[in-house]
């Protein structure tokens, strides 16, 4: 993309911006809160361009008058100073380019959602669960670090440990834009917990992300969805197994089901259970784009493809492959303790530059 095209998107995004500013303090638009949610994050997004535009025109003001001084100066020194700040002016135009091209991208506009994570074990038995529930803990401790809240709605327990599935809530910023890379399936490469013989054993869970669908993405008609109850079989003092909190929702047209069972509060499970609901009804349409993108980018796994090895944890060689991008980091049991700042950079450095690959 040239300097001149680059301007001419900016310019485009500038009149956008000033357009949006204007329009939410429009009092028609701040009472239609569907609307004003909308422009407002659109204003966000746009702020970051509208600041880069007013760099980028500096630096090519600041271009044009050193090479205005350089075609009139006769004192030497002078010249030879309006050469510097020419060669470390053109650098900055490059990297700004490169800055712009990224923040030009169409971002998606799940990425900014909370997120509905899953995990389920896969081949290998007890030892799968044990590993969903080291996934588990891993997703756990990465939370944590990011200040996001973590909120399971429903568990099965392994036999042996961990869990055959567990389905928790994420909510915080940009949660979806970050854990989407995690769909797929993990693979786990050890001496299993239950083995008496000491062999290696190779066992699999396989992981879920779905962003979570809000209250306006999707109409739910009363009428579709059964309600049922029962007791909670979990954590919950001394109302488990005595009072009817625990929920299943079972959506007629699609067959869906979600169960909710770690609130005492009947009120409370169905308000979490309807919330997935949404999330895996908005996801049957979401799935359609998450497969285009993915048949694109390495980066991407579908939701849907429950067959898609994205990640191998080695305890032998203390190794984490990340099969998608050819990464091996040799620092098994701090990513296992919530440390995937790199892995996941990595990926979205990987994906940018596919997407900038088919935007060209």
């Amino acid at each position: 993309m040239s300097g001149n095209k680059i301007l001419e998107r900016l310019e485009g995004v500038r009149l956008r911006f000033e357009e949006v500013e204007q329009l939410l303090t429009d009092p028609d638009v701040a009472s239609d809160m569907q609307r004003y949610i909308k422009l407002n994050k659109e204003y966000r997004d746009l702020e970051p361009l509208v600041g880069a535009w007013k760099d980028y025109n500096n630096i090519l003001s600041n271009i044009n008058s050193a090479k205005s001084l350089l075609a009139t100066e006769k004192d030497e020194e002078m010249r030879e100073m309006a050469r510097m700040e020419l060669d470390e002016l053109e650098v900055r135009i490059e990297q700004m380019e490169d800055l712009i091209k990224m923040l030009l991208l169409p971002k998606d506009p799940e990425d900014e959602k909370n997120a509905i994570v899953e995990i389920r074990a896969g081949t290998g038995g007890d030892e799968a669960s044990i590993f969903a529930g080291d996934l588990f803990r891993m997703y756990s401790k990465f939370c944590e670090s990011r200040k996001w809240k973590l909120e399971v709605t429903h568990f099965n327990e392994g036999t042996a440990g961990g869990y055959k599935e567990i389905v928790f809530n994420v909510s915080g910023q940009g949660v979806y834009g970050i854990l989407k890379y995690e769909s797929g399936v993990h693979r786990v490469q050890r001496v299993p917990q239950t083995e008496t013989q000491g062999r290696v054993h190779t066992s699999a869970a396989t992981v879920a992300v779905l962003p979570e669908a809000e209250e306006f993405d999707i109409d739910l008609r009363p009428d579709d969805i059964r309600k049922d109850t029962y007791c909670s079989s979990g954590p919950g003092g001394q109302s488990v197994n005595t009072t009817y909190s625990a929920i299943r929702l079972t959506h007629i047209p699609s067959g869906i089901v979600v169960t909710c069972q770690d609130q005492k509060s009947q009120l409370k499970n169905l308000d979490k259970a309807m919330a997935e609901l949404r999330t895996r009804l908005y996801n049957l349409e979401y799935q359609k784009y998450i497969d285009e993108i993915s048949s694109k980018r390495k980066t991407m796994v579908s939701t849907g493809d429950r067959s898609a090895k994205i990640r191998t944890y080695n305890y032998q060689q203390g190794r984490v492959t990340e099969h998608r991008i050819n990464l091996t980091l040799y620092n098994l049991s701090a990513i296992l303790d919530g440390d995937l700042d790199e892995i996941l950079e990595k990926l979205q450095m990987a994906e940018n530059a596919e997407r900038l690959k088919e935007n060209v």
